[in-house]
């Protein structure tokens, strides 16, 4: 049930530039239903406001002196779960990996700041805000490592011994788990992905063991904001041994390689083996859309192709899934523990379209067997 019903939804507002900050305070302020409480002007601001003011959603920049947008998204997840809006007036490399490691951290989007000459994107900016208020967030420990002090050589004789610690049980491979060892002996042709809100932290989960003479092309489309598809495979090919790269119309995919769906076009395989990038409609706004993608690889390896459907508002990729399904493919999902948002995993499931639900660290595990069967 949206917030919406009980009252105006609570937002606050921080960005360094003041001709920016009102700018967002004005698009949401005369929105319906929106009420900025509180503005800042530096992630130390984010904190404290949100802290004191407990918003339903914190519209922030990632560029900010004192402390930027990651820092201050690592220190809210922590202490004080909310959902963050990002948004960034630039397309630079350095804002890029802010913006990234900041969703990993625990941030829900990101999106390009709207200008007075762009409604579209103020509209975007409007409806982002309504349906991140929604998405129920958990807290995020920290896990950077902790910077202890040494301890005194004349106190080192008093220091008791650090208990044993205990280790975490290995993971069993859910191939072995859900009896499907055979499958994974499959000459697997492709492996297309779909994934949205809380996608670039899950790919980067999954991609990362990986290694780097992986047997099999894969496919992904993530739904970003125009003009950020480049920044994430950038990222994404620092997190990687394998490389990322976007999507050119006429590539045939190459074993090991991770191409991704550029901003504003569809992405399928056709029958001679090589990737097509179109222009038809979006699906319920998007394109790309990963029905396109599953629907192809449906069709033309059936059996021999895997799909993927991960964290991510809405139904994308659900129905392609089923066809994948139908076809012979192995269809796999991410469970709702780990989704930031279990939205397009969960109608995959129930249109009987998935063949396994595993977790993040799963999925990887399940990754690396195949690579090893191959």
């Amino acid at each position: 049930m949206s917030k919406s019903r009980y009252g105006p939804l609570r937002v606050i507002v921080v960005d360094d530039s003041r001709t920016a900050r009102e700018l967002l305070v004005a698009v949401l302020q005369t929105s319906e239903g929106i009420q900025v409480v509180g503005t800042g002007e530096n992630g130390e601001d984010a904190v404290r406001l949100t802290r004191r003011m407990r918003p339903d959603v914190l519209v922030m920049d990632i560029s900010m002196p004192k402390m930027d947008g990651l820092e201050s998204t690592r220190n809210i997840m922590s202490e004080i779960p909310t959902p963050i809006v990002l948004v960034t007036g630039t397309l630079m490399r350095t804002d890029m990996d802010l913006s990234f490691e900041a969703l990993r951290a625990g941030a829900l989007t990101v999106l390009a700041k709207p200008g007075l000459s762009d409604p579209d994107a103020c509209e975007e900016l409007v409806e982002v805000v309504r349906a991140m208020a929604d998405v129920p967030v958990v807290r995020r420990w920290d896990k950077r490592p902790k910077v202890v002090p040494p301890v005194p050589q004349r106190l080192a004789s008093h220091v008791p011994p650090a208990p044993p610690v205990a280790l975490r049980p290995t993971v069993k491979l859910p191939a072995l788990k859900l009896g499907l060892e055979a499958e994974l002996r499959r000459h697997w042709r492709v492996i297309g992905i779909a994934s949205s809100t809380g996608g670039p932290g899950a790919l980067a989960t999954i991609l990362k063991p990986l290694p780097s003479d992986f047997p099999v092309p894969l496919l992904i489309v993530q739904h970003v904001t125009p003009g950020f598809a480049a920044g994430l495979a950038e990222w994404l090919n620092g997190e990687t041994s394998i490389p990322i790269a976007l999507a050119s119309h006429g590539t045939e995919p190459q074993p090991g390689v991770a191409l991704i769906a550029p901003d504003d076009y569809h992405m399928r395989m056709n029958f001679r083996g090589v990737i097509e990038l179109f222009k038809a409609e979006p699906y319920k706004g998007l394109r790309p859309s990963a029905n396109y993608l599953f629907h192809s690889l449906a069709e033309i390896y059936g059996p021999r192709a895997m799909g993927i459907i991960l964290t991510g508002m809405g139904d994308d990729g659900a129905e392609g899934m089923e066809a994948l399904h139908n076809a012979g493919g192995l269809t796999i999902a991410q469970d709702e523990k780990s989704c930031v948002v279990y939205g397009m995993p969960h109608e995959a499931v129930i249109r009987n379209a998935v063949d396994a639900v595993f977790s993040l660290e799963e999925i990887a595990l399940t990754l690396k067997r195949l690579a090893r069967n191959d």
